[in-house]
């Protein structure tokens, strides 16, 4: 009987670590120079025709699409923190400096303009 109930508290315990690893993105791509990508035209463009389906994808471009509805619904409660802080650099860089490209993604992934609302009460607070 001891037995068992470790093998369940071991289970409960190996669930509870997987639960806990699934509630945030893969932190594999966060080691990207955002500084570096919106500086130059030609690699920002690429990752907006993907995002925009116009064009192929890298892996990072592919992730990145993948998260970004789930990100955009939930306020970004999975990203972590340096994920926030690049999340809102781009936005901030699209909204001044590529303000077409910023709109079709709005119009593509936040057409009711719901998340974009969110987003900037959560930006004041911080």
């Amino acid at each position: 009987m001891k037995s068992l109930c470790l093998i369940v508290f071991g289970v409960a315990a190996l669930a509870a670590t997987v639960s806990a690893q699934q509630q945030k993105y893969t932190d594999k791509f966060d080691n990207i120079n955002v500084d570096q990508v919106l500086s130059n035209d030609r690699i920002l463009n690429n990752y907006l025709k993907c995002l925009l389906e116009k064009g192929p994808c890298t892996q990072e471009g592919r992730e990145l699409k993948k998260t970004l509805p789930d990100a955009l619904r939930t306020n970004c409660e999975k990203c972590s923190e340096k994920q926030r802080t690049n999340s809102r650099k781009v936005i901030s860089h699209l909204e001044s400096k590529k303000p077409a490209e910023w709109k079709k993604l709005l119009d593509k992934y936040d057409p009711e303009g719901i998340y974009k609302s969110k987003f900037e009460k959560l930006n004041k607070r911080t």
